[in-house]
């Protein structure tokens, strides 16, 4: 008799390293769907050496459409708890053996370019950011990228030359580290 089971895919998982700087979030999630029944499972197995066996997470109702008390992973149940009050783009995942973890969840619909830089913020060690803050900030940021793309596409078409691109791009100067073409610096 042959499984039917879909294989589960590993977690768009990054973590901040283990120092002493701590920050606000423990790392960054970029679920492929917005099915929690289907993407907690390798969310949970990814933690578990870093973080022990999740129990229970708590997060926002308004990105998922299922709303679960309970979601099966393994042999066990996570229990869930949905709270309107939590930032919509967090989650709080409990462990009996080392406490909490706390996520920012990248939207599935991201872009790959905004969810690297995104992963990279929220895993920054000290990162002193809120997931709204992030959020608000990589919006801006991809306007500005994609209002920059605009205005160079016109260049192009006009005959002006382009530039060679920067093989190594400059962080924004302040306390996020979010890469920015040489353009479009401050």
């Amino acid at each position: 008799m042959t499984s039917t089971t879909a294989p589960t895919r590993q977690a768009r998982l990054v973590l901040t390293p283990n120092t002493s700087m701590a920050g606000l979030l423990d790392g960054a999630w970029w679920p492929y769907s917005r099915d929690l029944a289907t993407e907690l499972l390798p969310l949970v197995e990814a933690l578990r050496d870093r973080f022990g066996r999740v129990t229970r997470i708590t997060a926002n109702p308004a990105p998922w459409p299922v709303a679960l008390r309970k979601v099966p992973v393994g042999g066990y149940a996570v229990h869930v708890g949905w709270f309107t009050e939590q930032a919509p783009d967090t989650m709080i995942l409990l462990s009996y053996d080392l406490g909490r973890c706390d996520l920012l969840v990248i939207p599935p619909e991201t872009e790959p370019a905004a969810a690297a830089r995104l992963m990279a913020a929220a895993s920054a060690p000290g990162n002193v950011h809120t997931t709204g803050t992030l959020m608000s900030e990589e919006n801006a940021t991809g306007r500005l990228l994609r209002e920059s793309g605009a205005g160079e596409d016109a260049w192009e078409t006009d005959g002006g030359a382009s530039r060679q691109p920067r093989l190594h791009p400059r962080p924004v100067v302040g306390a996020r580290m979010i890469y920015l073409p040489q353009g479009m610096r401050r």
